[in-house]
């Protein structure tokens, strides 16, 4: 039964009051990689906590991830920017420092850094270099001081008879007198 034309004047739908604007609790996820930096990865999701496991997956596959908040309008507040290239980075450092048998990284040393374990590495590895550089001068000097040794153990063996004998100069036959000049002499 369809209502009169009465009925159809006086009836409204009585209005909900509830906020109807378009929902706004949108987050979207952007990354990229060097090697492809013109095809980046966009998700848009409605889901918080998938948008952040994205974060963490991409950044764990070496992008640069932007991680944004929507505001309304199509426009977009950036929350957070991991760089996942340099985490890997990291990572590799890290294990690199524990295989070639290096201290690790300690805890005060530039705690707010996101290169700090990078730059432990460089410091042992130089430190290491230097020592590997010492050790071969200080074994060469001690070869050097080693054929020295010997040359001059050769030179005493080889002259040890002339050694003994006094030298001509103090034989008698060879010894000169002395002239005594007196000034007006000369």
């Amino acid at each position: 039964m369809s209502p009169t034309p009465k009925q159809a004047r006086t009836h409204r739908r009585r209005a909900v009051p509830t906020d109807r604007t378009k929902n706004v609790t949108l987050w979207r996820v952007e990354a990229s990689w060097d090697h492809r930096p013109d095809d980046p990865v966009v998700i848009r999701t409605s889901d918080r906590k998938r948008a952040r496991r994205k974060v963490t997956e991409l950044a764990d596959k070496g992008a640069y991830v932007i991680f944004q908040e929507h505001t309304g309008w199509d426009t977009w507040r950036t929350l957070r920017e991991v760089d996942g290239a340099a985490q890997l980075a990291e990572r590799d450092a890290e294990q690199q420092l524990a295989t070639a048998g290096h201290p690790p990284t300690p805890p005060g040393y530039r705690p707010d850094a996101d290169d700090r374990h990078r730059t432990w590495l460089a410091r042992m590895d130089a430190r290491a270099q230097a020592g590997r550089r010492a050790a071969e001068q200080a074994a060469r000097e001690q070869a050097e001081a080693d054929a020295r040794r010997r040359r001059l153990a050769a030179e005493a063996r080889r002259d040890a008879r002339t050694l003994m004998n006094p030298p001509a100069i103090v034989r008698p036959e060879h010894r000169q007198r002395a002239r005594h000049i007196t000034g007006a002499q000369q």
